[in-house]
């Protein structure tokens, strides 16, 4: 995995990681999502019409992982209502690089070798014990574990699709066409169910600054897509649990346990082995 690529995901898994500590607190966390979403798009569509370069055969990606990314958030946002985000996001962001290295390997027929199927489960497992999968507070029901398997599910199905795409368009294009279509149908499912009340009450400057940075997140990965495999990426991008919980214990001052540090050694150690043996 080349360097450049490895910096882009890690930056990536900072932003990500931080803005999720901030979102997950947020009463409504669907019309959260969905200014979010929203201003983003409209943020960087001037950047897209700059670098504009899509060619014909991107657009059945586009469509299929439009359809993907809609499902991601709308999932991530539910199970953010009835659990913990100390569930869901290690959950979600945890079982993605599984899953991506089974679909690089079963759909794509990347070649697959024994460290690197090491590498991702020591990742996705290390990221569960860094967070804890254990249900704390209103996250006693199962409904929480499995959205987050749900959402789990699109970021592995995203991210797979989106590595395709790039073969035929730019990245800031790209990302631009997948979300418009997520923005408006999300925005008026969620001003539909919650109402126009929960939208303004979550049409903060905060969430609108949010919704930029994990925009340009997006960005970050795609570019480093197109410069390694979709198994390393997604594993270097799956650190935000770390980062996330670093924050949370140097800034909110959780009390950080045994398990989350060797979860954070265990991320680290599998991270070192996808990317050694590449």
């Amino acid at each position: 995995m080349p360097a450049s690529a490895f910096l882009l995901a890690f930056a990536a898994a900072w932003i990500h990681g931080v803005s999720n500590v901030f979102v997950g607190r947020r009463q409504e966390p669907e019309a959260a999502f969905a200014v979010m979403i929203a201003v983003g798009v409209i943020a960087f569509a001037p950047v897209a019409v700059l670098t504009w370069d899509v060619e014909a055969a991107a657009l059945p990606y586009i469509a299929g992982s439009a359809v993907l990314e809609l499902g991601y958030f709308a999932f991530l946002a539910a199970a953010y209502r009835v659990s913990d985000v100390s569930l869901v996001y290690p959950v979600a962001r945890g079982v993605a690089p599984v899953l991506v290295l089974l679909g690089a390997a079963v759909f794509l027929r990347h070649e697959t070798t024994l460290a690197q199927v090491a590498g991702v489960l020591g990742v996705a497992i290390g990221i569960m014990l860094v967070r804890g999968v254990r249900p704390q507070a209103r996250s006693g029901n199962g409904n929480g574990f499995l959205l987050a398997l749900a959402s789990g599910a699109f970021i592995a199905g995203y991210t797979l699709v989106d590595k395709q795409a790039l073969a035929h368009a730019a990245p800031v294009s790209l990302i631009e066409l997948v979300l418009v279509g997520p923005a408006i149908i999300y925005l008026a499912a969620i001003w539909h169910v919650r109402g126009a009340a929960a939208l303004r009450q979550e049409a903060t400057p905060g969430i609108a600054l949010v919704g930029i940075v994990l925009f340009g997140t997006y960005i970050l990965v795609l570019f480093a897509l197109r410069l390694a495999p979709a198994a390393s990426v997604s594993a270097v991008r799956e650190t935000s649990i770390v980062i996330a919980s670093a924050v949370a214990a140097l800034v909110a001052h959780e009390h950080v346990t045994r398990s989350r540090f060797a979860g954070a050694v265990l991320v680290s150690a599998g991270i070192a082995v996808v990317v050694l043996s590449y």
